[in-house]
């Protein structure tokens, strides 16, 4: 299994207009971040979870040359917004692309992207099929998947366990029922905003707390925002078992 992440980033605290901190000045490409998600290449398949607004340029700057499944955790704008840019592997690979999704995200994609779903669609638009999925494991072609409930606020999110592998972004809150289904992971990505307190994210204190507690071999952190600091100097503070993830990171996992 491989992974990579194709971005690992956050709108949150991130300015739209040119800013002079050290973050948005360094010259650390592991300081530039484009919308949280991840490409996982697991046995012949290729999945992406998450397309946000940056998808068409993660897709290009990874090379990913077909899709197979699209996971959504979530329905936020930062993690659907580019659905549309699926169109692209309807043109190429002459298929409909297969989107994962509970029935409350897909209800929203639909009303985001209306036209999509028209009783006369205008020609071009993307081509995708739905699949229910729910906290229960499932499958694609022949890979079983574990989706974990957490909450983001009020907002139920889906992360999702590929063998020993999970990735959890945009959470605050997890319950003991659903820890259980992480618990004996070797990898573990967490979502950890900003070192002050936040509504609905993990602060990177919180993080680490639950990371000791879950006891992975390794963890990496997403879903940051520049208010976090310098990746090289947050780095510095965190438990060797502990990293930063940034975008264009790869793992290899037997």
């Amino acid at each position: 299994m491989k992974i990579t992440f194709l971005g690992t980033g956050t709108s949150m605290g991130v300015p739209v207009i040119c800013c002079t901190c050290p973050v948005c000045l360094s010259t650390d490409e592991r300081n530039k971040r484009l919308r949280t998600s991840i490409l996982v290449e697991i046995q012949d398949n290729t999945f992406v979870v998450d397309t946000g607004p940056d998808f068409r340029q993660q897709m290009l700057r990874a090379n990913v040359q077909d899709v197979d499944a699209i996971l959504y955790t979530h329905e936020h704008t930062d993690h659907i917004v580019g659905m549309d840019d699926v169109r692209a592997f309807n043109f190429f690979r002459k298929k409909d692309v297969q989107l994962y999704a509970t029935e409350q995200v897909q209800q929203h994609i639909k009303r985001v992207f209306h036209y999509v779903f028209a009783k006369d669609p205008y020609p071009g638009i993307p081509r995708i099929q739905f699949h229910d999925i729910t906290n229960e494991a499932f499958a694609i072609n022949g890979v079983d998947i574990q989706p974990v409930k957490v909450w983001h606020h009020k907002l139920p999110v889906l992360g999702f366990r590929f063998g020993n592998f999970t990735y959890i972004t945009d959470a605050n809150f997890i319950s003991e029922e659903e820890k259980e289904k992480i618990k004996g992971s070797e990898i573990l990505v967490l979502n950890a905003l900003r070192k002050e307190e936040h509504i609905s994210h993990f602060t990177l204190e919180q993080a680490l707390a639950l990371i000791e507690e879950l006891a992975p071999k390794q963890a990496y952190l997403t879903h940051i925002s520049h208010q976090m600091g310098l990746h090289e100097e947050v780095a510095k503070t965190l438990p060797p078992h502990v990293a930063i993830a940034y975008d264009g990171l790869v793992l290899n996992l037997g």
